[in-house]
């Protein structure tokens, strides 16, 4: 009986113990406070570490230096050096350019428009510089000089000073290279062409390097006539065509780049060489030649500068460009007077 109570009494107390260990569930063992947080912070900041690195700061793939620059392309000097047409033109020029509407109506009827009139370009080009000279070399020397004194200059002034130059005997490299023949004397003989100071230096130079480098005759190469003080990518295919009659490019002046632009052939260029560029993509190769004095000569006649002769012209309907006329610098002027007028009046 005694012992029976006392069991009674044991199992009781082990059943409190139970359930009070249960509402009041024992304390963990008290960790290692100077490892264990240590460690927590490390990981915790290394795994912050490389979360933001991937994230935020990728890794950039290196760009290639070699790339040309747009700037440098088109024949351009860099550097002391002249760029191909080849690799570049792939990397900047879309190849295969849609020719435009009705481009072979409008060249047919400038070709007839040329047909019943002459321009000075017809007879006075630079390519008429060395018809009455009967060495090869010491015509395409003339065909080079002319091309030089034509920028700025129009035809019928440019084609009289060759005849000066031709008349004193200073038309061949030999000739300009002398000692005698300063810049003072070459001035004289091809004012008034535009820019003539300069052009009598770049001459004396060119016969320079032409009779040192060439034997007297000129450069053969796109690159190499480039390299002619003086001389730029209009004169250099000008020079290419008609001297040494190798075809690489069309020869874009002032009136072939206007003309372009108001046919809208090109895609409103700001320079004769990106027009040069533009035309190239899809006018056929045989063209080539014929297109600058074409498009001079209507130039010179119908498509003037200013106050073209829209008019007269039989391809109006197809010409974009027709009929809007471009003021004057006197009609300018007049407005700016106007204006200036008005905001004294203002004022007073």
């Amino acid at each position: 009986m005694r012992l029976r109570s006392m069991m009674t009494r044991a199992g009781s107390s082990l059943q409190s113990s139970i359930s009070c260990s249960k509402q009041f569930p024992s304390k963990p063992k008290t960790p290692n406070l100077e490892s264990e947080p240590k460690l927590r912070v490390y990981v915790r900041k290394r795994k912050l570490t490389i979360s933001k690195t991937e994230e935020i700061q990728p890794e950039k793939p290196k760009l290639e230096s070699s790339l040309i620059d747009i700037e440098d392309f088109s024949y351009k000097k860099t550097n002391g050096s002249v760029l191909k047409q080849g690799k570049s033109s792939k990397l900047l020029v879309k190849v295969g350019e849609t020719p435009p509407a009705n481009w072979v109506e409008v060249l047919k009827g400038i070709r007839e428009m040329r047909s019943s009139e002459n321009a000075p370009v017809d007879t006075m080009g630079c390519e008429k510089a060395g018809n009455s000279i009967e060495s090869p070399k010491e015509r395409r020397f003339a065909i080079l000089v002319s091309s030089l004194l034509s920028s700025q200059t129009k035809d019928q002034v440019n084609h009289k000073a060759i005849q000066r130059l031709l008349a004193n005997g200073l038309l061949s490299a030999e000739a300009i290279d002398q000692e005698e023949v300063d810049e003072e004397t070459l001035k004289k003989l091809i004012y008034p062409v535009g820019f003539y100071t300069r052009k009598a230096s770049n001459l004396k130079k060119i016969a320079k390097i032409c009779l040192n480098k060439y034997g007297g005759d000129i450069p053969s190469t796109l690159e190499e006539l480039m390299l002619l003080p003086g001389i730029g990518p209009k004169m250099a295919h000008l020079v290419m065509n008609v001297a040494w009659e190798n075809v690489q490019g069309i020869c874009v002046d002032t009136h072939v780049h206007r003309i372009c632009n108001r046919l809208k052939w090109v895609n409103s260029t700001s320079s004769p060489e990106g027009t040069r560029e533009g035309l190239q993509l899809w006018l056929p190769k045989e063209e080539w030649v014929a297109i600058n004095p074409l498009l001079v000569g209507f130039g010179q006649t119908v498509c003037t500068p200013l106050r073209p002769n829209c008019g007269i012209c039989s391809i109006n309907h197809l010409c974009p460009s027709a009929f809007k006329d471009t003021p004057t610098k006197s009609t300018s002027s007049i407005r700016r007077t106007k204006k200036s007028s008005i905001s004294i009046a203002k004022k007073f």
